[in-house]
């Protein structure tokens, strides 16, 4: 029999807000590694964060085994990684949103070696291999990909031994090859060191085989834990934590109609991207006419979002190329706030950025003025047209909570009504189901659908899963690694 790792018993939050149904119970046993499975707002972080001891309890104890006769601290021995843990990074917390595609601006940016601790050179060697790292040492933190970054978060946690790892949505982001070989990094880890793992995923297709038990959570209560094996032959159980109702008919709100503008959305010519020694694009032509919808694909690394950055006025060396925007030609007169007008946008990026503490509503209506924050106020009819995208993506009744306060998967749900809310004749939907859950995805998926189902509706579409793709989507431009 083995025995308990750490323990909950009976535990319930201080704060009403934080309270599961329930009181919460839950034993890891030593060598066990676990996944949280649930729909986005379950409570699967919140549970983390009352076994990291991060939340006050009024009831209830959390007992840590496994340091009951050690010296170790417990915010050393228990590590997490989330998808904002980028802020842990030297200066990354002073960087701002796009600030890379700035190349003069980027000099001060840690080099990835400057980050590491040197003083165990066998093992972090060991791991900069394992994660495949070591020859992006002499690199700018600022520059690394979703995947790359992912990475390296994960080896700069690991260098302080911890006993216990737990990653928020961690393949989320990653290209086929990147997810299959983080699954086989950390499947090393498991087995050089005295390390546990719990995931906290959206996806039941997010499993990897370490994991050894599953435990269910959905609208904040803890459901009947279960083997990885079992849990994935439930398709019973699956389902009622993913209900899909395919008869859900999509009512898009009635929005004014914007201008109509030239048949040509989007023309770049023998395209040149170079930071430093570095080319990040080269020779890359594209035209994207009127009413086409794109997927742009390519590994991680690859350069899809400094290519977005160029459509979508984030990037200062789109004047330095030949790049027509809705007829008109780069630098010819036009504000970035007459290209920005016209386009709906969401990435990873800009999620990542997104810190503001003001309610959700707020978050959606700063799409009519394409800031990051609500620096205007909405009118009436601003309003209640925010309301009505908030309602389609099943957000509404978070209007007024802070979007600090809402789960990743909310904040997701959040910025893309933020997208649609002005009616955008070209949307550059980049990860846009990044950290949703499986019946997220389909009613988004089915809502992106429907909106482009019109000719003057120009759509690009960004993903590592070619299985989530709209149905719209006929054309494909994939970039390479340089």
């Amino acid at each position: 029999m083995r025995l308990p790792f750490i323990q909950i018993d009976n535990a319930i939050p201080c704060l009403p807000e934080l309270e599961f149904k329930e009181p919460v119970s839950w034993t890891m046993n030593e060598g066990e590694h676990w996944a949280f499975v649930g729909p986005n707002g379950a409570g699967k972080t919140l549970l983390a964060d009352i076994l990291c001891g991060k939340i006050a309890l009024k009831q209830g104890k959390i007992s840590y085994h496994f340091a009951e006769n050690s010296t170790i601290q417990l915010s050393e021995a228990i590590q997490t990684i989330s998808f904002r843990d980028v802020y842990s990074l030297a200066d990354y917390k002073n960087m701002y949103y796009q600030q890379r595609f700035n190349a003069t601006e980027n000099e001060e940016s840690p080099l990835v070696d400057d980050l590491l601790n040197r003083c165990d050179r066998d093992n972090l060697n060991t791991m900069l291999e394992i994660f495949n790292l070591k020859h992006l040492l002499g690199k700018r933190i600022i520059f690394f990909s979703s995947g790359e970054l992912r990475k390296f978060l994960i080896v700069r946690t690991l260098q302080k031994n911890p006993r216990l790892l737990i990653l928020d949505n961690p393949f989320i982001g990653l290209d086929a090859s990147s997810r299959e070989y983080l699954k086989e990094a950390l499947s090393q880890m498991i087995q050089l060191n005295s390390l546990q793992i719990i995931l906290i995923l959206s996806s039941p297709d997010d499993i990897p085989e370490m994991i050894t038990h599953i435990l269910p959570i959905s609208g904040k209560k803890l459901k009947n834990e279960t083997s990885r094996i079992d849990f994935l032959e439930n398709i019973f159980l699956q389902k009622e934590l993913f209900p899909v109702n395919w008869e859900e008919e999509i009512n898009l709100p009635i929005n004014n109609s914007l201008s109509n503008f030239s048949e040509n959305i989007v023309e770049m010519k023998n395209i040149h991207i170079r930071y430093g020694k570095k080319d990040i694009l080269k020779d890359i032509n594209w035209k994207i006419e009127k009413g086409e919808k794109w997927a742009l694909l390519g590994p991680n690394g690859a350069g899809k979002s400094t290519l977005l950055s160029l459509i979508y006025a984030d990037n200062p060396q789109a004047y330095s190329n030949n790049i027509t925007l809705f007829g008109k030609e780069r630098g010819s007169g036009e504000s970035i706030w007459e290209i920005k007008s016209r386009i709906g946008y969401v990435s990873p990026e800009m999620h990542l950025f997104y810190l503001k503490n003001v309610p959700a509503i707020d978050i959606v209506g700063s799409g009519f003025f394409d800031t990051i924050g609500l620096y205007r106020k909405c009118n009436a009819e601003q309003l209640a047209i925010c309301e009505e995208w908030m309602e389609l993506f099943n957000i509404k009744h978070l209007k007024n909570t802070s979007f600090l306060k809402l789960s990743s998967g909310e904040q997701r749900l959040t910025l893309l009504a933020r997208a649609f809310v002005k009616n955008p004749s070209l949307l550059i939907l980049d990860e846009p189901l990044h950290g949703l859950d499986k019946s997220n995805k389909v009613h988004v998926r089915r809502i992106i659908e429907k909106f482009c189902n019109k000719d003057d509706k120009t759509l690009i579409y960004v993903t590592h899963y070619r299985n989530e793709i709209p149905n719209c989507v006929n054309k494909y431009f994939e970039l390479q690694k340089n």
